[in-house]
């Protein structure tokens, strides 16, 4: 199971069951002693929970562990249509391969802080908080909402984190009214413009 999330992506104690070849009521013990251990993090989202690795240096013992031994591990494949993985609301913010490449290029512009395997809670940094205001958004009425800011979504295709949280909305807002995504009818899947993939590369370093 530890294995299993070295790709870095999050499961659900039934999906991990399946890797491990055990029963459910099996691995949850397992990821309970995994758990209390500090080898594994959990994040719970509304009745599921998923799991994670506590971070780096597990991932770090487990290629050492593996380089010994000589053992190889199966990579994550996701089953997710193309084109809900690409991009897609989640509820009311971006999700798919878009939602997960924004939130990676505001960690790395520096735009976000938190976020850690313990609170999946995010802040601002004063760099975050200019680019997003730069952006039409209003963060002082958006703090006073009656939701959570900013947080660490577990992605379901990706199994990675995107945005959510009022941030998360008022960017997929942003995106909306830009015409940097168009949400297809009758579907959660966004279609991205030629315009947003020109603008979110240049405002945000967005790979191509």
């Amino acid at each position: 199971m530890l294995y299993c999330l070295l790709d870095g992506r999050a499961r659900t104690s039934t999906e991990l069951a399946m890797v491990a070849e055990v029963t459910p009521s099996t691995a949850s013990v397992h990821l309970q002693r995994l758990n209390t251990q500090r080898l594994v993090a959990v994040l719970a989202q509304g009745k599921r929970r998923y799991y994670s690795l506590a971070g780096a240096n597990v991932a770090t013992a487990l290629e050492a562990l593996s380089v010994l031994a000589g053992g190889t591990h199966d990579t994550f494949e996701p089953s997710t249509p193309n084109g809900l993985r690409a991009a897609r609301t989640c509820y009311d913010h971006i999700a798919g391969t878009l939602g997960v490449a924004l939130h990676d290029r505001f960690k790395a512009m520096g735009w976000l802080s938190g976020g850690s395997s313990t609170n999946n809670a995010y802040e601002l940094t004063r760099r975050g908080t200019k680019g997003f205001e730069a952006l039409g958004m209003d963060l002082e009425t958006m703090r006073k909402l009656r939701r959570r800011f900013a947080y660490a979504c577990v992605d379901w295709s990706e199994r990675r984190p995107h945005i959510g949280g009022a941030v998360g909305a008022a960017l997929l807002e942003v995106a909306m009214k830009r015409k940097w995504v168009i949400q297809e009818l009758d579907s959660r899947a966004l279609a991205v413009t030629r315009t947003g993939w020109h603008e979110m590369r240049t405002r945000f370093g967005l790979p191509a």
